[in-house]
């Protein structure tokens, strides 16, 4: 089955060049899953319901990457599930990002989305954890620096900077990073950030 998926903000105009570009490429109206983003925090509900729903054999098709993905990173993580379950997907405006084909071309161009990927996340880390030292330097106060092994340190950059970049939820961010909302919240403690986020409550989380 062949899948549409489209966003626009309340800042933007109509989505109605997304949704003809769809329908243009064969997604049936019905199959079509769009999302109205009001803030830059705000949940992708309805991406979240077609992910779930979609199946070995099934296609993804976006009028261009922009609008499902926020970061390489985020693209990445969509790959390695969409390969996981055997879901294809492309791209209307972007006919490179197409594995429907299983192209070398495309292949070839995710493996340096990964690669850059990987990189983007490394200089993410490097660059805030030189701030957090700097800020140490300062006498700022801030969350220990010790007590978490490495790989949970490097999580608990990533969450922060996620969180000050305030582009995503904190459901995308727990999926993006690979932790919970319990460690999501801890990891933000560490870093500093104690009294800017509300607590975590398990009984009020719904996943």
């Amino acid at each position: 089955m062949v899948f549409g998926y489209a966003r626009v903000s309340t800042e933007e105009q109509s989505i109605n060049l997304q949704l003809d570009a769809l329908l243009k490429a064969g997604v049936d109206e019905k199959n079509i899953y769009v999302d109205k983003v009001s803030g830059v925090r705000s949940e992708r509900k309805n991406l979240s319901r077609l992910l779930k729903k979609m199946r070995e054999g099934d296609t993804l098709v976006v009028w261009k990457l922009d609008r499902l993905v926020r970061s390489l990173i985020h693209l990445t993580k969509l790959v390695a599930e969409f390969e996981e379950k055997g879901v294809k997907f492309k791209s209307i405006t972007e006919p490179f990002i197409d594995t429907t084909n299983n192209s070398p071309h495309s292949n070839f161009l995710i493996n340096i989305f990964g690669a850059l990927a990987q990189l983007e996340r490394d200089i993410i880390i490097e660059r805030t954890k030189a701030g957090l030292e700097s800020a140490r330097r300062r006498g700022a106060v801030l969350g220990a620096p010790t007590g978490l092994s490495k790989r949970a340190k490097d999580k608990a950059t990533l969450c922060a900077y996620y969180f000050k970049e305030g582009k995503l939820s904190v459901t995308e961010i727990c999926k993006l990073v690979g932790v919970s909302r319990a460690s999501y919240y801890k990891y933000l403690e560490h870093e500093g950030l104690r009294g800017k986020v509300r607590p975590y409550k398990k009984s009020n989380t719904k996943n």
